[in-house]
């Protein structure tokens, strides 16, 4: 490997994997730094958009294996927890504007994993585990990345370029002193995985629902012969983490969401504080951030791994053209402007939209929410221009607006 070319990407994630798989198919070396001992198993990200498969289509048998090991989800819903479905969204309506006109309900570790059997191939790639990102110096010539051992022992690696995946508390982005302003939700939230069959009880149930309350709403999504539910906790139980993930107090709450003569039987849980935030800069010099170390929000609408993959994409492509010498280094600032300006004005927005939307109490305004979406799906024109936002294709078309 030529080390002085090379790039280091710090983060093994779904957009650090992205990247340096895009990378390593122009045939730049690259260098993977992860802090774990492994590749990370997160359970919080499952659903794959349909521009992101036909994304991940560049890489031969990705997205065939993730169908294989996911669920097609043709239709999701909004749902009012009381009187039942408000709106199905009907996803064939994006026919003619994808090769995958569904989502899929799939891990995203399940892609971090194969991606890695594509890079362990590659006698240009090398992967660096139990090594944790923690300063990051740049010159005219390349950068410079200390990295810390479990031991406490530090090393620099050298590379021409670093891009900076390494997650929301992204050493890379603190160590070069970029601003990540924005706001925490008050609620934390749980997300629980059970093997009860929620679609044989409840009618009418799409594989992906956002079920409206005005005391408590919740989210229910199908994959892999589970369901998992995310549920929002208040602060005041939140702050007693051993009391909000005791066994007795999940079977209450579970117990709550559908009556179950039987025990709930959880297979994972967690609980964790949510944030909408994005970075100043995507850009500095040589370093480039992507995926949580540039933008955070919380999940609902599922576009924070999509909108990795996606930064993960524009990012490899232009870099590319830059280390080929066919474009200047100031192309990345584009990057930055266009990937912002996604995370700004489509993802937050959508996201902290449906939170609205399922939060809602009061009655006239609950009432004019559901209203409008039973006339959004009603209206064929309508409905498909809400799917080509929420699933994020038609901020991939916008792109080529932003210079």
């Amino acid at each position: 490997m030529d080390k002085a070319r090379r790039v280091i990407v710090a983060g093994a994630g779904p957009a650090g994997l992205v990247a340096a798989a895009y990378l390593a198919g122009e045939g730049i070396p690259v260098a993977i730094v992860e802090q774990e001992r492994d590749l990370p198993d997160d359970l919080r990200a499952s659903t794959f958009h349909p521009p992101t498969l036909d994304m991940l289509g560049r890489f031969p048998g990705v997205v065939d294996r993730l169908i294989a090991q996911g669920l097609i989800c043709p239709t999701w819903q909004f749902r009012d927890r009381a009187t039942g479905p408000i709106a199905t969204f009907e996803m064939a309506r994006l026919k003619d504007d994808t090769a995958h006109p569904y989502r899929l309900q799939c891990e995203q570790w399940r892609l971090t994993r194969m991606l890695r059997d594509i890079l362990s191939d590659s006698p240009d790639v090398e992967f660096l585990y139990d090594a944790k990102a923690t300063e990051v110096a740049q010159d005219a010539d390349g950068v410079t990345l200390t990295i810390e051992r479990p031991d406490g022992s530090a090393e620099q690696l050298r590379g021409a370029y670093l891009v900076g995946a390494d997650g929301a508390r992204s050493a890379v982005r603190r160590s070069l002193g970029i601003g990540f302003e924005g706001m925490t939700i008050p609620e934390t939230y749980l997300t629980l995985s059970t093997t009860f069959r929620f679609e044989d009880h409840i009618p009418q149930l799409a594989n992906i629902a956002y079920i409206s309350d005005p005391e408590e709403w919740y989210v229910l999504l199908q994959a892999a012969g589970l369901w998992r539910v995310l549920l929002p906790t208040a602060p005041e139980e939140a702050a007693d983490e051993s009391r909000m993930l005791a066994p007795a107090r999940i079977e209450e709450r579970m117990q709550g969401v559908w009556p179950n003569p039987q025990r709930y039987e959880v297979r994972h849980r967690t609980a964790y504080r949510v944030h909408e935030r994005v970075a100043d800069s995507y850009v500095k010099g040589r370093v480039f951030l992507a995926g949580d170390a540039a933008h955070i929000n919380n999940p609902l609408g599922g576009m924070g791994m999509n909108g990795g993959v996606h930064d993960a994409f524009n990012l490899a492509q232009k870099l590319s053209a830059v280390w080929r010498g066919e474009a200047e280094l100031a192309v990345m600032e584009r990057y930055s402007r266009q990937r912002r300006k996604v995370a700004l004005d489509v993802v937050q927005q959508q996201a902290l939209r449906n939170r609205q939307l399922l939060n809602q109490r009061d009655p006239a305004v609950r009432k004019a929410y559901h209203d409008e979406l039973r006339g959004i799906v009603a209206d064929p024109e309508k409905h498909r221009a809400y799917l080509l936002r929420s699933s994020m294709i038609q901020s991939l078309r916008d792109l080529e607006d932003v210079a």
